[in-house]
């Protein structure tokens, strides 16, 4: 069964050219597929049936698993036995009369400024080389509105201090470069100079990854997923979560008069569409937070938009 995955994976890669992420979940998915028909003693891909598909699916809801992620490993199933009827690896699709669960789409959801200050301040208790790691990342990630996937994927080439600014890589290989607060600018330098030095001896091999865990190597999303996890159950913000911040760039950044337009370049959206969303998180917050700081922070409070980005094509 593993290696009529690999081949479907080799196959999507090359002909949809989907990202690293993407190609990473239909590996999740399917491999927990696999092992849940071992466990039902279903050793053929050929042998399993639609009850086979659709316990599996039971399974997933038994567990609580999110109605999004129930979908998603229901697509990912469903395109792999289209891959292997069309590639005559089975004879029948058990899956052609399965629909995948409808995902009704949650709005965004993002902090309030104070809360933002709040987990700001966490990593600062410590001056370890994590703790100034967690605290270049979160001011990054805050100031920019940049994705995670983004952030980790960061090299030591593509911060500019003396510009102040970033250059990340998104969704479609679309490259922007992004203006960086003073709070940010500051708790980069302070890792680079104090922390990235002490995580990166841990690792002999030559390593240009940015942001580091503890053995020296490039921090995964998962990585930092935990560490998030952690300051948020500090905080009590059981629902806070990697994107949770990039909501908050944007809620905030239009609070505070920036354009839609703007904003939109800023987090790399290719349509305005995508954006307007964030127009009812801003319309929405309670009046006190309407004057808070700008995600782009320079240490105090301020109401001029961040500068828009520069785009380059890729």
């Amino acid at each position: 069964m593993q290696e009529h995955i690999e081949r479907f994976l080799q196959y999507i890669t090359a002909e949809r050219g989907l990202t690293g992420n993407t190609i990473s979940a239909y590996r999740t998915d399917l491999e927990q597929f696999v092992a849940f028909l071992n466990e039902q003693q279903v050793t053929s891909l050929d042998t399993v049936g639609k009850d086979d598909v659709l316990s599996f699916i039971l399974f997933l809801r038994e567990r609580h698993y999110a109605n999004s992620t129930v979908a998603r490993r229901t697509a990912a199933v469903k395109s792999f036995y289209g891959y292997l009827t069309n590639n005559k690896v089975v004879a029948a699709d058990p899956t052609e009369d399965i629909e995948s669960p409808r995902v009704d789409r949650c709005p965004p959801h993002a902090i309030s400024p104070e809360q933002i200050d709040d987990l700001l301040e966490l990593p600062l208790r410590t001056s370890t080389p994590e703790g100034l790691r967690d605290k270049a990342m979160l001011e990054l990630l805050y100031a920019t509105g940049m994705r995670v996937s983004e952030l980790v994927a960061l090299d030591l080439g593509d911060m500019e201090m003396a510009n102040q600014t970033v250059r990340c890589t998104g969704k479609g290989r679309r490259e922007r470069v992004l203006p960086l607060s003073g709070t940010a600018v500051v708790a980069l330098e302070e890792y680079l100079d104090l922390g990235r030095t002490q995580l990166v001896r841990s690792n002999f091999q030559a390593n240009d990854a940015l942001f580091l865990n503890h053995r020296g190597r490039r921090l995964t999303r998962q990585g930092f997923w935990l560490i998030l996890k952690s300051y948020a159950e500090e905080l009590g913000l059981s629902n806070l979560t990697p994107h949770t911040l990039r909501h908050s760039f944007a809620a905030h950044m239009l609070n505070n008069g920036a354009e839609l337009r703007e904003v939109q370049e800023l987090l790399g959206h290719a349509s305005l569409s995508t954006t307007q969303i964030y127009t009812h998180l801003s319309n929405g917050e309670p009046e006190g937070n309407r004057n808070g700081r700008l995600p782009n922070r320079s240490g105090s409070h301020s109401s001029r938009p961040a500068p828009a980005p520069t785009l380059k094509p890729s």
